[in-house]
């Protein structure tokens, strides 16, 4: 059973941009401004591996993701798994770059630009998820 309704997916699928929220080693909290894809149930974020977020979210895999239009919100509360081998990093890599520009881009050929960046996938699945209006 999906963790979002119909209109919750609407409004996740019609935005790109968000704010993931991890933990810090002393429990406060730390923000970031992102950009996501969807992938069936979970949210798909990019990150290098040597960012607060990355590191926090290893840490500590509770997070919570807001996608925010005006008054009107979304909050993603999920758990995040790291994806840091290819294939699969590059896949979903590709499909974050084409939520970014809507150019569509070649898993393989983005490899190299990824190893020398240290880029990573964050795989958000949700436990729970909060919208108003």
């Amino acid at each position: 059973m999906s963790a979002y309704d119909a209109d919750q997916r609407r409004f996740l699928a019609e935005h790109t941009q968000a704010v993931l929220a991890t933990g810090r080693r002393d429990g406060s909290p730390q923000l970031s401004t992102v950009v996501y894809a969807v992938d069936g149930d979970d949210v798909i974020v990019s990150t290098k591996s040597y960012t607060a977020k990355w590191k926090n979210a290893l840490r500590q895999p509770n997070v919570a993701l807001l996608v925010n239009d005006g008054r009107r919100q979304l909050v993603v509360y999920g758990v995040a798994r790291p994806i840091e081998a290819d294939p699969e990093r590059a896949e979903l890599t590709a499909r974050v770059f084409e939520a970014m520009s809507g150019d569509a881009v070649a898993p393989e050929s983005i490899i190299p630009m990824l190893r020398e960046q240290k880029r990573t996938i964050l795989r958000i699945t949700a436990s729970r998820v909060l919208m108003n209006d």
